[in-house]
């Protein structure tokens, strides 16, 4: 059992994250035989559904806004802080750190990754794996929303003998920068929130939040 409770904060959202995209396959795949029926035309099947432009883009905008919040949320900690707040560095920790404090080249320990041992580009790559990452995934989850969506408003165009769209084209439209700035909104606040809201508020036995009885001038979790 101690491989599952070592992980299970990933074990519970990976979880989660099936059963919520399952969810919404279903949903999505049921909604579109309703839409096919009632313009007189045969269902199609659940594989056809996921693979198809409309599912496609309605994943890859959420996904896109979710790895862009994360990517400008790790981006953004480096140099800012919010006094406070256990989501930031303390004010005068700003930067990327010494070698000593981030145990790099020479000061890696024992026990430190390969690619902390190392020296020149492996070691800049290393030292920014997660932001990178984060970056990719936004991107490529970026590109397949705008993809999907040139093929899903093509689609319409036709059926109201509308010419259709380049890609360039599509990504120019209100309606392309209606479904992305929406998604964009409100991870914003959501993180926006969460760390003004952690200066204040408390939640016993989260890692998110500092300790109850600490006071609200912190910026440390330990409350220091």
């Amino acid at each position: 059992m101690r491989p599952i409770r070592d992980n299970a904060l990933s074990l519970l959202f990976g979880a989660l994250f099936v059963i919520a995209l399952a969810g919404q396959a279903i949903a999505g795949w049921l909604e579109n035989n309703e839409l096919l029926a009632q313009h007189g035309q045969p269902a199609e099947p659940l594989s056809q559904f996921v693979t198809s432009s409309e599912f496609i883009v309605d994943v890859a905008e959420n996904w896109q806004s979710e790895f862009l919040q994360f990517f400008l949320f790790i981006a953004a900690t480096i140099w800012l802080v919010q006094r406070g707040s256990p989501e930031s560095k303390k004010p005068g920790d700003e930067g990327p750190g010494s070698d000593e404090e981030q145990m790099v080249g020479d000061h890696a320990q024992p026990d430190s990754p390969e690619w902390a041992r190392s020296r020149g580009i492996r070691q800049v790559i290393f030292s920014n794996s997660l932001l990178i990452v984060m970056g990719v995934v936004f991107v490529l989850s970026w590109l397949a929303q705008s993809l999907a969506g040139t093929v899903v408003m093509n689609s319409e165009n036709a059926q109201h003998g509308e010419p259709p769209m380049t890609w360039a084209e599509y990504i120019g439209t209100p309606d392309f920068w209606d479904r992305t700035l929406q998604n964009w909104q409100s991870e914003f606040l959501a993180v926006g929130a969460m760390i003004a809201l952690s200066i204040f508020l408390r939640q016993r036995g989260s890692s998110e939040s500092k300790p109850v009885g600490a006071p609200h001038p912190t910026t440390s979790v330990s409350g220091e």
